[in-house]
């Protein structure tokens, strides 16, 4: 939803391109596609907060509202099921939500009954 939302200003003009990141902090970036482009805000489903690292390959979108970083593009994720989740960092650390509720912190289960 929130992209469609994000994409609904466009009214038609959007543009998208893809490149590599060449700058990054504090939520803002510098995407080098067939372009430079310069000081982007981040898009993000709410609640989701993250600093591309550099040399991520990026997604770019132009609209009549300017242009953001809508996401970076996601690594193969070769563990995982259809309708599972996994956050990670580029340092490693991770958390996957499994389809039979089971929680994985670091490839650990969590919690249990």
């Amino acid at each position: 939803m929130w992209l469609a939302s994000f994409l609904s200003q466009s009214k038609g003009q959007s543009r998208t391109s893809t490149g590599s990141v060449v700058a990054s902090a504090g939520g803002i970036v510098d995407v080098d596609t067939a372009l430079r482009h310069r000081n982007l805000p981040v898009v993000a489903p709410y609640g989701v907060v993250y600093v591309p690292p550099v040399g991520e390959d990026a997604v770019v979108m132009s609209t009549l509202s300017g242009e953001a970083c809508v996401g970076v593009v996601a690594p193969r994720a070769k563990d995982l099921l259809p309708g599972e989740l996994m956050l990670c960092s580029a340092g490693g650390a991770s958390i996957v939500l499994k389809n039979d509720g089971t929680v994985l912190i670091n490839g650990v289960a969590a919690g249990g009954d």
